[in-house]
């Protein structure tokens, strides 16, 4: 392997390499692939609820199957007694209440240091 003392040497060797022409169509495939892409037909948060809708029904096929439908509602009404029974004590909706309000109050924060959006509205 030859050793190249300066950049210009270097330069020199990089450009004298025989290397094909890109396609005619390049950048504008790279466009068409990455910033005039069509929109995704679902927003992640739909494809996310769909998701847990077809766990959920297959969840509940499932406790059908394996004892029948009177105990797969008494499943499901145990599980929604201890969700009420969650959401009816006191100290849980406070903590809930604290989690939303820091949640939504840290979504509002523009955490941009001044000096970067000063040099934004320059421009």
């Amino acid at each position: 392997m030859k050793r190249y003392d300066t950049d210009d040497e270097l330069e020199r060797a990089l450009f004298a390499l025989p290397l094909e022409e890109p396609p005619a169509d390049l950048r504008a495939s790279i466009l068409a692939a990455t910033v005039y892409r069509a929109p995704a037909p679902f927003k992640a948060w739909e494809i996310w609820m769909l998701g847990g809708i077809v766990a959920l029904a297959v969840w509940l096929v499932g406790l059908i199957v394996a004892g029948g439908a009177d105990r797969a509602m008494e499943t499901v009404s145990m599980i929604g007694g201890y969700v009420a029974a969650f959401f009816t004590q006191p100290l849980n909706l406070v903590w809930l209440t604290v989690g939303g309000a820091t949640a939504l109050w840290m979504s509002q924060l523009n955490l941009t240091p001044l000096s970067l959006r000063q040099q934004s509205k320059k421009r």
